[in-house]
């Protein structure tokens, strides 16, 4: 592990500190802040020749601070002669742009990707993406690891006869029908509309049985819970006993915190893929840490194991 480096921005340092507690190893030293023009500026305190060296950088808000931060940080290293450079990035921002579903729109997801090879990454890190296909995006490895194991942990010992696992939209079906398998639940699917680019959703149906049963729906980010809100109302509608809601990245923009607390949502279960304040938020919002799991990820990569044995 001497030859082993993480370092992290200002996104989530807790994280970061976190992780190398988990390792046992200190966290890397650099300076990274914004000059009184704004630009970023970014010095890596310690020797990093040809280590392996880690950055761990979420794109959550300010997403495009963030995203600036962390490529610069990708090239700093590279140019301090890093052996390899892995860019740990629990949240991939811009990750809802994967293609092109209207004219004349940019695929952002892509575009990061790009920004991230040529800025110096080697190889990515991340948790959950928002869609399978931008690991294809890019021209180096990606590992992406799932929350969801750790998600199912903290259900299963609640041993519901009646749990139904719901899956938010057709997107996500594959996640919640894993999940449902690993608690032994049958699986339903809300069928749901975007409408335009104003982030607000249309629940239309309920694929499947949830009528006198405790519903589980399954998520990767809760945005402004707007579609949350509506998915746990019609469960509600649709004769659900209880509705409990989890999800990997628990971005809460704007009038999200809120929403939860007036919703007939009885717990909100998420990671900490990107800083969360207070741990629990209006009593209704628990966090799980995703630091183990990265911690062994880097672990996993520094020493040449295979990362997906992880989740057998």
């Amino acid at each position: 592990m001497d030859e082993l480096k993480v370092f992290t921005g200002n996104a989530h340092p807790a994280l970061a500190q976190a992780i190398t507690e988990y390792m046992g190893i200190p966290l890397g030293k650099c300076e990274v802040f914004q000059f009184s023009n704004e630009n970023t500026f970014v010095r890596i305190v310690e020797n990093v020749r040809q280590r392996d060296t880690f950055v761990v950088q979420p794109l959550s808000s300010p997403v495009n601070n963030n995203l600036v931060e962390l490529l610069i940080m990708l090239d700093a290293l590279k140019r301090a002669s890093a052996g390899r450079i892995t860019a740990v990035i629990p949240y991939y921002g811009y990750g809802r742009t994967d293609k092109k579903d209207q004219p004349r729109v940019p695929i952002t997801a892509r575009l990061v990707a790009d920004l991230l090879t040529v800025a110096g990454a080697n190889r990515v890190l991340t948790v959950d993406l928002h869609a399978a296909q931008i690991q294809g995006f890019f021209n180096i490895p990606v590992d992406e690891l799932t929350a969801l194991y750790l998600l199912g942990d903290y259900f299963t010992g609640r041993n519901y006869d009646d749990l139904v696992v719901v899956a938010t939209d057709i997107g996500i079906t594959k996640q919640a029908r894993d999940l449902a398998a690993k608690l032994n639940a049958p699986l339903a699917i809300m069928e749901k509309r975007r409408l335009g680019n104003v982030d607000k959703t249309e629940t239309l149906n309920v694929i499947g049985e949830v009528e006198g049963r405790v519903a589980l729906t399954v998520d990767d980010e809760i945005d402004t819970a707007g579609s949350l809100v509506g998915v746990v109302s019609t469960l509600i509608e649709r004769g659900a006993k209880e509705v409990y809601s989890c999800c990997t990245h628990p971005i809460f923009s704007g009038p999200a915190i809120e929403r939860i607390a007036n919703s007939q949502v009885k717990e909100v279960v998420v990671t900490d893929t990107v800083p969360v304040k207070d741990g629990k938020i209006s009593g209704k919002v628990t966090v799980l840490p995703i630091a183990p799991l990265l911690g062994e990820a880097i672990s996993r990569i520094h020493t040449g194991k295979s990362v997906g044995a992880m989740f057998e």
